[in-house]
């Protein structure tokens, strides 16, 4: 699998490289995380069956899966696995009207997410589960009681 984020990497992968790599045996997917659809559908017009798309981005994936992507792997799948799976679910099924609202409902983690650190909401949303899964590692802290609350409120108004 391939993975670009660009921005974290700082750079990206040009849809070339993407569709020269495409044809790499040993390269089935790529994991993409620039958040736009259109590169989306243009490395699945140049790649065609060469390689499966998968979004990073949790914000869109009933749109990355209604253009024809393979799933998402992104960190708020973490803590809500059970409505991941029915949101993918609902997309397989092509049941897309049901899949944005609850697409819409979930935005709430990815809110918190946004504020806060990636790995901090993880961990913090895994140990209010009861999964203690310790600190994130330094440099990165782990959440404040205030912050720690905020995803106590999302977790429990998401059931």
């Amino acid at each position: 699998m391939i993975y670009t984020n660009p921005q974290f990497q700082r750079s990206d992968l040009t849809l070339d490289v993407i569709e020269r790599l495409a044809r790499h045996p040993r390269i089935g997917y790529i994991k993409d995380a620039s958040t736009n659809t259109g590169r989306l559908l243009s490395i699945m017009n140049r790649c065609g069956e060469g390689i499966k798309v998968f979004s990073a981005s949790a914000h869109i994936p009933v749109a990355v899966m209604l253009i024809g992507g393979v799933g998402w792997m992104a960190g708020p799948a973490c803590i809500i696995p059970n409505q991941s799976v029915e949101l993918y679910n609902l997309c397989r099924r092509q049941r897309f009207e049901e899949a944005m609202v609850l697409q819409r409902k979930l935005w709430r983690v990815n809110e918190a997410f946004a504020r806060f650190n990636l790995a901090a909401c993880i961990k913090a949303g895994l140990s209010i589960q009861g999964y203690d899964v310790g600190d994130p590692v330094p440099p990165q802290a782990p959440l404040t009681t205030e912050q720690r609350k905020v995803v106590e409120a999302v977790l429990r108004d998401l059931g």
